[in-house]
């Protein structure tokens, strides 16, 4: 699936000043430094995940920490 699919969805969660966050996503798929949920994520799921992403600056270590939520280890 691409990730297109998941990216519609974060929009939908994300206000538009933060904007910036939103490409920072984006290019993070784009780049490969964030992978699709290996199993599909609740809204709430992932609503929670943008919650905290947003809280700080986009970053590598910010969009590393969003791909652990995406993915986490079990």
């Amino acid at each position: 699936m691409p990730f297109s699919a998941i990216l519609g969805r974060i929009r939908k969660l994300l206000l538009v000043d933060e904007a910036e966050h939103y490409a920072a996503i984006e290019r993070g798929f784009q780049d490969g430094s964030l992978k699709q949920p290996v199993t599909p994520m609740s809204d709430a799921e992932l609503a929670e995940a943008m919650a905290e992403f947003t809280k700080t600056q986009p970053s590598p270590g910010s969009i590393k920490t969003l791909g652990q939520h995406f993915n986490p280890k079990k």
